[in-house]
């Protein structure tokens, strides 16, 4: 398998069709884990339609990988890409049973970071995390994200309108 970076017990790459059948297991069994986080594609037609997404040109995907099996640990997405001055976009990430609590996610996150800092050419990265959330509020924090702001009724989720508090790094400065 070829991946664009490793470390830890993670791997990262980018999704391919042909990763259908065991996504959409691995969504399905960590639909508890996930409720009322996120919503992850969890039938063929959903992940064709998260495989549309994160080929277009403002948005980008990769898979979390187990490095000793290659099983899909999770996966990590950068959407609202916006290039320029900003250079940036928001990053969202999920762990797969079993590999929850296992290092896995941030490792990949902080993976899928350093590609998306250098190889990508982005300056900033923002996560929206609901206040509950803690297992991604402490990814979010171990990887040096800093807790910006509060913003109420952010995103439609699991059929109600979420509070989101707004976690950003930015890349390192040159010296």
């Amino acid at each position: 398998m070829r991946y664009l970076r490793t470390g830890g017990p993670a791997a990262i790459r980018r999704p391919r069709p042909t990763d259908v059948d065991e996504f959409v297991a691995a969504a399905r069994r960590s639909r508890g884990l996930h409720h009322p986080w996120l919503l992850a594609p969890s039938s063929p037609e959903e992940y064709a339609g998260y495989l549309r997404k994160v080929r277009r040109r403002d948005s980008s995907g990769y898979l979390i990988c187990d490095r000793a099996s290659g099983d899909i640990a999770g996966y990590v997405t950068i959407s609202g890409i916006v290039l320029g001055a900003l250079r940036g976009g928001y990053l969202g990430y999920a762990a797969f049973q079993p590999y929850s609590g296992t290092g896995h996610a941030s490792a990949g996150v902080a993976l899928v970071i350093d590609h998306a800092f250098s190889a990508g050419g982005l300056h900033r990265l923002e996560a929206n995390i609901q206040p509950g959330n803690e297992p991604s509020r402490r990814v979010a924090r171990k990887l040096g994200f800093r807790l910006e702001g509060f913003s109420p009724d952010y995103l439609f989720i699991d059929g109600a309108w979420r509070d989101h508090e707004r976690w950003a790094i930015t890349a390192p400065t040159p010296t």
